[in-house]
């Protein structure tokens, strides 16, 4: 069974296939229903991976910040200083005057990732942020 394609067929109620129809078109020419449902179910087994204790995971946190936030860039660095071996890179951008917008690339275990990015987080005068996790491609 395993060397076998297997189809399968989904009785779904009109108005929900309307709307899975919409996303289909919203995800481009080159995607059709079958290529959408590859998609959704790749995009849930990498959620469950990334969700084991001890897998290694790759991360993207963007925060938001003040830069005119008393110490919090050296809260921050320091922060990242500690957690080197975790931080792949970061990116700082100028949104306006005071408002300053940083991407860190986070790699280690799924608790680690999550770890560090609560801390940062969770430092006072950051104004709010998201930590996106994927796996680093190889099975586990």
């Amino acid at each position: 069974m395993a060397n076998e394609l297997m189809r399968f067929s989904v009785a779904m109620p009109e108005d929900l296939l309307i709307r899975f129809d919409r996303l289909v078109s919203r995800r481009g020419l080159a995607k059709n229903r079958s290529e959408v449902v590859r998609d959704l179910v790749r995009d849930a087994l990498v959620e469950e991976e990334c969700s084991m204790p001890g897998i290694e995971v790759m991360g993207t946190l963007t925060i938001i910040f003040d830069h005119h936030a008393s110490d919090l860039q050296e809260k921050l660095h320091t922060i990242q200083h500690d957690y080197f071996d975790n931080i792949v890179s970061s990116m700082h951008v100028h949104v306006d005057a005071h408002t300053c917008l940083e991407v860190i690339v986070l790699r280690g275990e799924t608790g680690l990732v999550q770890d560090i990015a609560n801390l940062i987080l969770g430092t006072k005068g950051v104004q709010n942020g998201k930590l996106v996790v994927t796996t680093t491609g190889r099975m586990a």
